[in-house]
């Protein structure tokens, strides 16, 4: 159980840390489909507002707090992964070391 899981987590721990850089790149494609709904209205309202000639300051914050959401989202997400991994590798530890102390020679 105990390896295996750990390369499992390493698995998404990589697989979110890129997510997470894509994000604060700027991609979309890591972006949750409702993520992405909302993009592509603030996005739509930013052009609206260029076509009438006025300011786009408010679909630029919109988009601006739907990709900062994105962000707190993976970030949570990877905290969670960092310590499921941490609680593996210390349950294999005891494992380990009970097996050890448990031999009589």
């Amino acid at each position: 159980m105990g390896n295996s899981e750990i390369r499992r987590l390493d698995r998404e721990i990589h697989k979110t840390t890129k997510k997470l850089e894509a994000v604060q790149r700027g991609e979309w494609w890591p972006l949750t489909s409702r993520e992405r709904l909302s993009m592509t209205r603030a996005m739509a309202g930013g052009a609206r507002s260029v076509h009438r000639g006025r300011a786009t300051s408010g679909a630029e914050d919109r988009m601006d707090s739907v990709g900062s959401a994105a962000e707190r989202r993976l970030n949570a997400e990877l905290t969670a992964l960092h310590g499921e991994r941490q609680r593996l590798i210390t349950e294999a530890a005891r494992a380990k070391a009970k097996k050890k102390s448990s031999r009589w020679f």
